[in-house]
């Protein structure tokens, strides 16, 4: 049974009728129409609450099942190698970082998740582990080494020693450490790290996946890191990954849009995504910010990013295409960086109410709408402003406004007739509710600056 509270912003459940005639929507612990309709977010446990543990964490499920969370993508939980304390510097592949707590409470975390109907990812890594891994002295045939036989850093990490995948017997630990979180904690699927890497053959990928896809008897999926649209990346088109990066698609959002007034630009951007994923087997995994954005890669908040344009692309990120990823403290604002290697705490009492509320509304409205599936069609409309941007996926119309003043704009090809507004920007109640409203390709629609809405066809 679900639990309808947000526990540090008091937060109501609210049945809102939206337009006459139409079904009453539910806007808080809303279920997804279909797999491809859900929202995974990114926790790093050790920065989740302030005490840092499973056991806390496990505590605030009810608060990310309010929100509308489907899938949690678990940052690395093994135990840290010293020398810079990242967690992606793995000591033991089947143990858990004694900060967080244990295997046992790992394994009550994700049965809870499981009650709520979520789903748990762990995040995987398979190149390299710490320099103070005993594997280091115990199996040194499980590393790669240069041509004077040292151990190799990948990319210069100077924490991290990079694996053999020609070693069988690495291959085997590997495997096998996979196989024991599925098996000893009922994980759902895992997030792998730095899949493009050169020295882990195609092979592994495709045939540890298709082992645990038909033999774990349950449905195991696989994020990969990677922006497999990239050219030198298609090769992971082949292994079965379930998901990828929309890497270049969010780079060239962060980089380009913190003051951009061009509807236009944007556009293109968005067209030539579609296009290049519409190549790719796998669906794609949208997002504004993880944390290598946030922190590894010179730290940027969605401010810092997106300036005020991070309003109107958090809509993108929800309604335009693909899965949406919300990073842990995304959904209040992302009001600091977050260093991961220290696990500094989220400050939850810091709250953007304005994006809390567009995040909570968007992800209702993603649940709900078929239309707003992974993969389903997206079309543009035409506008006569070049700072607004339109776009159609089904009964869902979608309008933002990057221009630093109010504006408006007539949109060629809207159907005309009646329609509730789930959201605009001025949303920063604690309930939003829906307005109905009549709109047709002869008549204006106005936001104001920085301003969008999102439209739903009755």
């Amino acid at each position: 049974m679900k639990k309808y509270y947000f526990s540090l912003l008091s937060l109501v459940l609210l049945f809102t009728a939206c337009g006459q005639g139409t079904q009453n929507f539910t806007v808080d612990g809303t279920q997804p129409l279909s797999d491809a309709n859900r929202v995974i977010y990114q926790m790093n446990v050790g920065a989740f609450t302030a005490e840092g543990t499973f056991q806390s964490a496990q505590q605030g499920l009810d608060r990310l099942d309010t929100l509308g969370v489907d899938i949690l993508w678990l940052m690395p939980i093994y135990p840290r190698g010293a020398t810079m304390h990242s967690p992606y510097a793995s000591m033991n592949f089947r143990g858990v970082n004694p900060d967080y707590g244990t295997v046992s409470d790992v394994k009550a975390f994700v049965s809870r998740a499981h009650e709520l109907g979520m789903k748990v990812w762990l995040d995987w890594v398979p190149n390299h582990v710490a320099v103070e891994n005993p594997w280091v002295q115990e199996h040194p045939e499980y590393f790669t080494k240069d041509t004077k036989g040292q151990m190799i850093h990948p990319h210069g990490w100077g924490d991290v020693f990079e694996l053999n995948y020609q070693n069988e017997g690495l291959v085997n630990e590997m495997n096998g450490a996979l196989k024991f979180w599925i098996d000893s904690c009922d994980v759902d699927g895992f997030r792998c790290d730095y899949v493009s890497s050169p020295t882990i053959p195609v092979s592994y990928w495709q045939n540890i996946i298709a082992e645990l896809k038909s033999k774990s008897g349950k449905t195991v999926e696989f994020l990969s890191e990677t922006d497999i649209t990239n050219p030198h990346n298609i090769r992971i088109d082949s292994c079965g990954f379930d998901y990828d990066y929309a890497w270049d698609f969010q780079g060239t959002l962060a980089w380009k849009f913190k003051n951009s007034t061009s509807a236009d630009s944007l556009k293109a951007i968005c067209e030539r995504f579609l296009t290049a994923s519409a190549k790719v087997k796998n669906h794609r995994m949208v997002y504004l910010t993880n944390h290598d954005q946030n922190y590894n890669d010179g730290g940027h908040t969605l401010k810092d990013f997106y300036g005020d344009n991070r309003y109107a692309l958090t809509v993108l990120d929800f309604a335009f295409y693909g899965m949406p990823l919300i990073y842990n403290g995304q959904e209040i604002g992302d009001p600091d960086t977050l260093n991961y290697f220290t696990d500094a705490k989220v400050k939850w009492d810091k709250v953007d109410r304005k994006m809390l509320n567009t995040i909570r509304t968007l992800i209702a409205l993603h649940h709900q709408q078929p239309t707003l599936a992974a993969d389903s069609a997206v079309e543009f409309l035409s506008t006569d402003n070049s700072s607004i941007l339109a776009w159609r996926r089904g009964a869902v119309v979608s309008v933002i406004n990057l221009a630093e003043t109010d504006a408006q704009a007539l949109i060629e090809g809207l159907e005309e007739g009646d329609y509730d507004q789930w959201l605009n920007s001025q949303t920063i109640a604690i309930a939003p509710a829906c307005t109905a409203v009549s709109l047709a390709s002869s008549e204006p629609i106005a936001l104001e600056a920085k301003g969008y809405a999102v439209y739903v066809k009755q």
